[in-house]
């Protein structure tokens, strides 16, 4: 069983920047793909940005083109989210996703996802 625990959330103002960090146990890491979703009050939850299991291939919403990058170290069990230029419409909640993956260069849509942390509150103040 994979448990993913967040950290890095926070209440920062507009313009600003976070990033947050996904810990993860319980597989080898290295045989998943990982994902960062985020939920707003009354929206679906949403894909932010994947990342295969090497890392090779990256994936993002469009909202956050240009100001969000993922990166995995494999040797940290360990994914994040670096969030730049943040705006009041990125506050949600920010959850951290897992997929065992046979390729190492494929990323997955949301439903695809097997494992989910708790998720960690980001607040974008203007």
């Amino acid at each position: 069983q994979v448990q993913l625990v967040e950290s890095g959330g926070g209440l920062v103002q507009a313009g600003g920047s976070l990033r947050l960090s996904c810990a993860a146990s319980g597989l080898t890491f290295s045989s998943l793909a990982m994902g960062w979703f985020r939920q707003a009050p009354g929206k679906e939850r949403e894909l932010v940005a994947a990342i295969s299991r090497s890392g090779l291939t990256r994936r993002y919403g469009d909202s956050v083109k240009g100001r969000f990058t993922i990166s995995r170290d494999n040797a940290k069990n360990a994914v994040y989210l670096q969030m730049l230029s943040l705006k009041p419409e990125d506050t949600a909640v920010y959850y951290c996703a897992a997929v065992r993956s046979a390729s190492s260069g494929s990323v997955f849509r949301r439903d695809d996802y097997d494992y989910w942390g708790q998720g960690t509150q980001v607040t974008v103040s203007s």
